[in-house]
């Protein structure tokens, strides 16, 4: 009986494979448009007398109520220059982040025939780094002076969980994050559950729309974070359960265990040792789980109750 049960998971994961493979071969066949569009380079050339042409060719990156005296000011600020040549010697031609970003748009062509491809606009903004990234359905933002590396000296009074993920690789990551910010709905978040499994369909999301990144990379944490997170998988969920959090209102939750943070607060004596964000690593696990034992297509789990998912995911962390 036992050994007719390895055969049978040995044959699921072998059709699981071929399946995914069938189907990255024909992403991969997929016909996209990127060209990239460096704003950030245009205005650092530009001349006081060549402001006009720059609005003609952007416009939607001039709003009529900050006067051009103020965008001439810019040119010579002294700041602005400095990231107008830590960008250019970080960035040079963009290849390979245009290389990640049109693999990208191939995966979410294919899962949403609806997708064209957006104008991409590179920039700068002052290092406001709670704003790295803008998408609609025409036009791509992507300030990229907040990914010059996590030592970069602008960013020494950023706290360093933050730091960590202002680097080049990060960019096609939080352009998912963007991506799947339109794709997913859940009603009103009102308990711990609600917000692990709607930030678990964003790192599932990217498992999809960018399987050539590491998991470290799609949850912003370092190997030896992400590390820590698989092995002390069931303690983090047994401290869930054990105090009645999953279902609990209680805000101070998120937190403690959703939002951005330099590490996780159990109120025990090794939450120094922890990533933050561990709520939202075990709502990955959760919707995994989910995915592996329900016979889903991906964009329907997006709209999925969250209740209905954890219900139905059979999850059972590793021991």
């Amino acid at each position: 009986m036992k050994k007719a049960l390895i055969v049978s998971l040995i044959l699921f994961l072998f059709i699981r494979c071929k399946k995914e493979d069938a189907v990255a071969a024909q992403i991969s066949k997929i016909e996209t448009n990127v060209s990239v569009e460096r704003f950030d380079r245009a205005f650092a050339k530009a001349k006081p007398n060549e402001l006009g042409k720059l609005k003609t060719t952007f416009p939607y990156l001039f709003p009529n109520r900050i006067p051009d005296s103020a965008w001439i000011e810019r040119m010579i600020d002294s700041n602005q220059l400095q990231l107008n040549t830590a960008t250019n010697e970080k960035f040079g031609d963009f290849k390979s982040e245009t290389n990640e970003i049109e693999n990208l748009f191939q995966h979410l062509k294919y899962y949403d025939k609806t997708f064209s491809e957006p104008r991409v606009i590179t920039l700068t903004n002052f290092v406001r780094y709670r704003e790295k990234v803008v998408v609609t359905d025409t036009i791509v933002l992507i300030a990229i002076d907040n990914y010059l590396g996590e030592d970069y000296d602008l960013y020494a009074g950023i706290p360093k969980y933050i730091a960590q993920e202002m680097i080049p690789s990060q960019i096609v990551v939080d352009l998912a994050e963007a991506y799947s910010e339109k794709q997913i709905f859940q009603y009103r978040k009102k308990t711990f559950l609600d917000e692990m499994i709607y930030f678990g369909k964003q790192l599932y999301f990217k498992d999809v729309m960018i399987p050539f990144k590491s998991d470290a990379e799609k949850i912003g944490y370092t190997p030896q974070q992400l590390q820590f997170a698989k092995e002390n998988e069931d303690m983090i969920w047994t401290q869930f359960v054990e105090n009645e959090m999953l279902f609990s209102t209680e805000s101070s939750l998120t937190a403690r265990f959703i939002a951005d943070a330099p590490f996780s607060k159990f109120q025990l004596e090794l939450d120094a040792e922890t990533p933050g964000r561990l709520g939202q690593y075990i709502g990955w696990q959760i919707v995994k789980a989910y995915m592996e034992n329900n016979d889903i297509p991906f964009k329907d789990m997006l709209q999925k109750d969250a209740v209905e998912i954890f219900n139905e995911s059979n999850y059972k962390p590793p021991k």
